[in-house]
């Protein structure tokens, strides 16, 4: 008895269907602000994520729309909700340095010692990838500097061991 394989979820669309939802992806990755408004206020889900589990809210933050995230936030998109990677808007915004988008989540609700399932925060990327300014907001938001993730490491000690001296010297400053 042979089995099949089960059908992917875009078997059963037509392709304008999948023309159009391949148009909101863009739209969120490309930070088209208009187009997302438009089709948020005419009832698009704030929410809706691809294959690999990334929101409309992490696009538009992992390329640096932050008036694309503004939008959304303000639609009800969940700064919270990970990607398959395990990955938060705000840490992917720490990740890649980008302080205005980074401040648009924690504005618009994203928690700040929020963990994926490697146990790091925001904060710990921002020190593994020396981003200070990152580093310096999340601290003044009310990061916990002592958070250990999953290796049982500190965000100092992340910061020691990539090599980043900025985070690494700001981070060996703050009170315990």
């Amino acid at each position: 008895m042979q089995h099949s394989a089960p059908a992917s979820p875009a078997a059963g669309l037509d392709e304008a269907t999948l023309a159009f939802v391949r148009r909101v992806f863009q739209a969120a990755r490309a930070g088209d602000t208009p187009t997302m408004a438009e089709l948020l206020a005419q009832g698009l889900p704030p929410n809706l994520r691809n294959e690999r589990g990334d929101s409309l809210l992490m696009l538009a933050c992992y390329h640096g729309h932050a008036d694309t995230a503004r939008i959304l936030l303000a639609h009800g998109a969940d700064p919270e909700i990970m990607n398959d990677a395990g990955q938060t808007p705000l840490a992917g915004a720490a990740f890649k340095g980008d302080l205005e988008v980074a401040t648009v989540l924690l504005d618009g609700g994203a928690g700040v010692d929020t963990t994926g399932p490697n146990g790091k925060t925001a904060l710990a990327f921002a020190a593994m990838f020396n981003r200070e300014d990152i580093a310096r907001l999340l601290l003044a938001r009310g990061a916990d500097a002592e958070l250990r993730d999953a290796d049982g490491l500190s965000p100092l000690a992340l910061a020691m061991r990539m090599g980043a001296a900025d985070t690494a010297a700001l981070l060996s400053k703050t009170p315990a």
